[in-house]
């Protein structure tokens, strides 16, 4: 039987419950199913008697060995009920199912003995089990012991139609009889060996039919490690293979223009951490080989200046740079801020900005004077991926906020040039090591972790609504000071309709707290034309308006250095690392700056624990480790659009870090003696690398 067998031919299976597999499982093929892992396991190696069964079993599952004596339908219609009772010499108990009760009926005999698997759920002196399994003694000895039974997560549609975990684990013990003693190996000897690791095959075996939980650690710690190693080395063979290429642009000279930017129009004094990374970059530059290198900072920390220094050392050299941004309004406020910083340089008037809402004559006369050379630094969103777009002579290319963009996306960047140009990617979102180490294994990384000086950390509350009017108080207070506020509501796509009504109703009780002439309100968000949002974003930028009601639209790359607080409403919706971007808008100029975060009265436990978070730490790469444990790994690297960042089945950036770290150093120490596991002792290492590439035309692991 191959793995790539469509599941519809497995016993059980057949073409309407494949097409439900598929679609809300991702299970197509057989070995979809063998790689579909259960999350819990319940041990049906004990058998209770009912005496036994008290409060302290009421979160886990029993089995209970009984004889039936008796059963009824209580109710009518729709709320029809079947009861039944067991009895051993210890006690009785009841069975109650809601749902195909009259089918559940016909399978039970009275004076009939079953073994009864259920949580317990207690009435007073009562105990029942609802919706139990049920199997007849025979048939439970005649299967022998089963140790730890899996329980495999299903939907609320595959349960509607019959396909329970206990139909899946069912589908799973066809499928072994099937292939057991045909799952090849992946790994080879030696590995298993040094690492006294379980082989392949009985690991599966342990991981659907546990022996022990002895086995079922060592069955866990195999698998993980065959996944996470397999990442590792086809991220590391991409490093291996850019760096021992001598294809990169290179960038000699110092010139005039970065000297002059240096000596005399730097905006303030570069950190320690600045001066480090610009040496990284600048060694990058001048190796022959193509730079590959991630910009990590905080918001606020100076990436920016530092991609700017990058692109004039590229104007230097006879080279022509591009800035990609995501939203218009970033991209344009690069452009504003980068042309500042140049004004009175050579670069002045080399720079420009195209958008999706560039007018026609305008966009012509950009087109044509990139292409001839005369644009220096092009600053764009995805407009700048057009065909139409062409370059004379493309050295380097900076990504900010890449997670932002697709692969695919990003990937026309490099068709712009025959030769690839250097890549600076940028984030201000931190990412915790264990996911850095996955989603930009093949970069090198620079890190920002100062701020320039005279920053004051943002002061961050908690406030219920409770305390709404107190709140006011606080702003008209601020603004009196002659500061200006954003008041941010969440937008989460399942319920747009509902935010945006929030956001308008939300933005009635701001202007009726906040009346003319004494106070100007202006709304920001998605859906409104760019010219609105530009004129939007002009008035609270210039001062006019002194409160900016919006959606996390402005989460990244707004700059007003005069808002110092940032309230946000109903901040229980928002993940901690978006949290940290938008209090990111604030605490930009030399005032003291806040951070509101307002939220219903009843939290779940993660986010409390997020909003606590919050007030307790700015330190972003802290938060960031606190959010990969609370939502895993979260579509990150934009690679997907939604579910996990790369495409693990069991293990998990967020535990497994150890495992990571132990994969990816024996990766590294096997690619350094055969880069391209050519040799035939890594024939099954190279096997599993490709299975954990990504793409097939382009082999986008070599784009940043």
């Amino acid at each position: 039987m191959r793995a790539d067998m469509e599941i519809k031919f497995l016993n059980g299976v057949g073409t309407k419950r494949a097409s439900l597999l598929a679609s809300e499982l991702g299970i197509r093929t057989v070995g979809d199913l063998l790689h579909y892992y259960p999350y819990r396991y319940i041990d049906r190696t004990k058998l209770y008697r009912i005496g036994e069964i008290g409060e302290q079993h009421s979160t886990s599952y029993v089995q209970i060995r009984g004889r039936l004596v008796g059963k009824a339908f209580l109710g009518e219609g729709r709320k029809q009920r079947l009861t039944a009772t067991i009895a051993d010499n210890t006690g009785q108990m009841e069975l109650v199912w809601f749902q195909r009760s009259k089918w559940i009926d016909e399978q039970l005999s009275l004076g009939t003995e079953y073994v009864v698997l259920g949580k317990p759920t207690f009435f007073g002196s009562r105990v029942s089990l609802v919706h139990p399994d049920v199997e007849s003694v025979e048939r439970y000895l005649s299967r022998g012991n089963l140790g730890m039974q899996g329980v495999y997560g299903t939907t609320e549609k595959l349960t509607a139609a019959g396909v329970s975990s206990k139909v899946i684990y069912g589908l799973v013990c066809n499928l072994w009889e099937k292939i057991e003693g045909l799952i090849s190996e992946t790994l080879p000897r030696r590995i298993i060996e040094q690492l006294d690791l379980m082989p392949r095959e009985e690991a599966l075996r342990n991981i659907h039919f546990p022996t022990s939980p002895q086995a079922l650690h060592r069955a866990t710690y195999r698998l993980k490690f065959e996944e996470l190693f397999g990442v590792q080395l086809g991220i590391l063979s991409i490093k291996a293979g850019r760096t021992t290429l001598r294809n990169g642009f290179f960038f000699p000279r110092v010139g005039e223009l970065f000297r002059d930017f240096y000596d005399n129009h730097l905006p303030f004094t570069l950190t320690g951490a600045q001066k480090r990374v610009i040496k990284e970059i600048r060694s990058d530059l001048v190796s022959g080989h193509q730079m590959n290198r991630l910009l990590q900072g905080d918001v606020g920390s100076g990436k920016t200046l530092v991609a700017l220094m990058a692109m004039l050392l590229a104007s230097d050299n006879g080279y022509q740079s591009s800035m990609m941004a995501p939203t218009e309004i970033l991209a344009r406020q690069h452009y504003a801020s980068i042309s500042r910083m140049v004004a009175g340089t050579s670069a002045e008037g080399h720079i420009a900005v195209l958008t999706g809402s560039t007018k026609t004559r305008e966009r012509r006369d950009i087109l044509a004077r990139t292409l001839s050379g005369e644009i220096w630094i092009l600053i764009g969103t995805h407009a700048l991926i057009e065909e139409r777009v062409q370059f004379d002579n493309l050295g380097l290319v900076v990504i900010d906020e890449q997670h932002r963009f697709g692969v695919e996306q990003r990937a026309k960047l490099w068709t712009k040039n025959a030769q690839p140009p250097h890549i600076l990617v940028m984030t201000a979102t931190p990412i915790p090591r264990t996911l850095a180490m996955t989603l930009y294994g093949d970069l090198d990384v620079s890190v920002i972790d100062e701020m320039p000086a005279g920053r004051k950390p943002i002061k961050t509350y908690h406030l219920k609504e409770a305390l709404r009017l107190r709140l006011n108080g606080f702003l008209r207070g601020e603004i009196a000071k002659g500061r200006q506020v954003y008041v941010v509501y969440p937008l989460i796509k399942e319920s747009e309709a509902m935010d945006y009504q929030n956001l308008y109703d939300g933005f009635d009780h701001i202007v009726e707290a906040f009346p003319l002439p004494e106070y100007k309100v202006g709304v920001l968000h998605g859906k409104m034309p760019p010219e609105e949002k530009a004129e939007s974003m002009r008035l609270f930028a210039e001062g006019v308006n002194n409160i900016l009601v919006a959606t996390s639209v402005i989460e990244v790359g707004v700059d007003v250095p005069n808002a110092t607080v940032m309230v946000i409403e109903s901040a229980e919706r928002f993940g901690l690392s978006q949290l940290h971007q938008l209090r990111g808008r604030v605490g930009r100029g030399d005032n003291q700056s806040y951070c509101i975060l307002v939220s219903g009265d009843k939290l779940s436990r993660d986010a409390e624990a997020r909003l606590n978070a919050m007030v307790e730490t700015t330190d972003g790469f802290r938060l960031s480790e606190l959010d990969l444990k609370l939502r895993g790994a979260g579509d990150v690297n934009g690679t997907r659009q939604s579910g996990e960042a790369v495409d693990l089945r069991i293990a998990s950036l967020s535990t497994d870090g150890q495992i990571l770290e132990q994969a990816r150093a024996l990766a590294a120490s096997i690619l350094e003696e055969d880069p391209k596991l050519s040799k035939s002792e890594n024939s099954l290492l190279a096997a599993l690398k490709e299975r954990y590439r990504t793409g097939d035309a382009i082999d986008y692991g070599m784009i940043s």
